[in-house]
């Protein structure tokens, strides 16, 4: 179901060009016109979506503009509300309406508050050549056609995450039912006197890490792939975390919120807010440039991710582009 009502931060404010008394806000990839000086960037709000029913209300009668309440049929009965569309103002369209969080409102994990506020999808009505004689509702063994809107998921063009791929050895640390362990890329250690045990116990991750989780990373500097990045000592940069419980990984701002908390490095950020190119070439080319880690040597190349965890062919979606100029050091 559509979530026409909805908990959302304003991202953005921009002025109106020839506009003393508004702005305009961008939610998501939705821009809505406000007051001036009402709102800041970071704000918490109700957002409604365009095509919300919103009941008859006098908070709600400046909508309606002189216009006379839209009619719907509503589980078999006619209701009268007011329908949210598209307007412009001042030259800028404006598409949603941006209300205050009123006390006492119950906030779910999702963030829809629609049915709280009995907000619901207009539908205009059905010509009478084809409304024919109702049976009853809806089959439920297969779904009604129902697209999200590109507003609502512009993180699919430009919401991933560039980060540096270090060239060194992978390493994970995992913590299950309270019983710590330590692996290679392939295997699991015993606890001794390898590089991967010490680090850990340097880093003490066995008292800080989360129960139920693990962390990868890779473990970078002396006597390690001949230490490309010329490193002094030994270095972990962590770039996943994974709940072993719920058998997924953390999104990308729920994972650099836990290495802060934990007080662990991650590969180096190239670009938090990346959008795909549109051809392998020109993704190679990117990968090339110089260390963030060591600005005098070229990177190995990068990892790209999208901030929001998503799958591809059945598998997590995340990708590595090796730089040319890299590779051909090793020649």
């Amino acid at each position: 179901m559509r979530k026409l009502a909805t908990i959302q931060k304003i991202e953005e404010i921009k002025p109106i060009s020839g506009a003393d008394q508004i702005d305009v806000a961008r939610i998501k990839g939705w821009w809505v016109v406000v007051e001036k000086n009402l709102h800041k960037v970071g704000d918490d709000i109700i957002f409604l979506e365009i095509d919300s029913f919103l009941p008859l209300k006098p908070e709600y009668d400046f909508l309606l503009r002189g216009n006379k309440p839209k009619k719907m049929l509503v589980e078999g009965k006619e209701v009268e509300g007011i329908r949210l569309r598209s307007i412009k103002l001042k030259g800028q369209i404006s598409q949603g309406l941006i209300l205050p969080i009123p006390d006492g409102l119950v906030i779910p994990e999702d963030g829809d508050v629609s049915e709280q506020l009995n907000i619901i999808k207009y539908e205009a009505p059905i010509p009478v050549s084809l409304a024919g004689k109702v049976k009853g509702a809806f089959p439920s063994f297969f779904p009604k056609t129902s697209e999200e809107r590109i507003q609502n998921i512009p993180e699919i063009f430009s919401g991933f995450v560039v980060s540096e791929k270090i060239d060194g050895t992978n390493v994970n640390f995992y913590k299950k039912d309270g019983v710590f362990g330590v692996c290679s890329r392939n295997l699991e250690l015993c606890e001794g006197e390898t590089t991967q045990w010490r680090i850990a116990k340097e880093m003490d991750l066995q008292n800080k890490m989360p129960d139920n989780f693990a962390l990868q990373g890779e473990l970078v500097g002396e006597g390690i792939q001949k230490n490309p990045l010329k490193i002094k000592g030994q270095e972990v940069y962590f770039f996943n975390a994974y709940n072993i419980e719920s058998g997924i990984y953390l999104d990308y701002k729920d994972f650099i919120e836990l290495c802060k908390s934990l007080g662990l490095k991650t590969a180096p950020i190239v670009n938090d807010n990346f959008s795909l190119p549109k051809t392998v070439d020109e993704m190679l080319l990117y990968a090339e440039g110089k260390s963030l880690i060591n600005p005098d040597v070229e990177r190995e190349g990068i990892v790209v991710r999208p901030k929001i965890e998503r799958s591809y062919n059945g598998t997590r979606f995340s990708f590595k582009a090796i730089s040319n100029k890299h590779l051909l050091k090793e020649i």
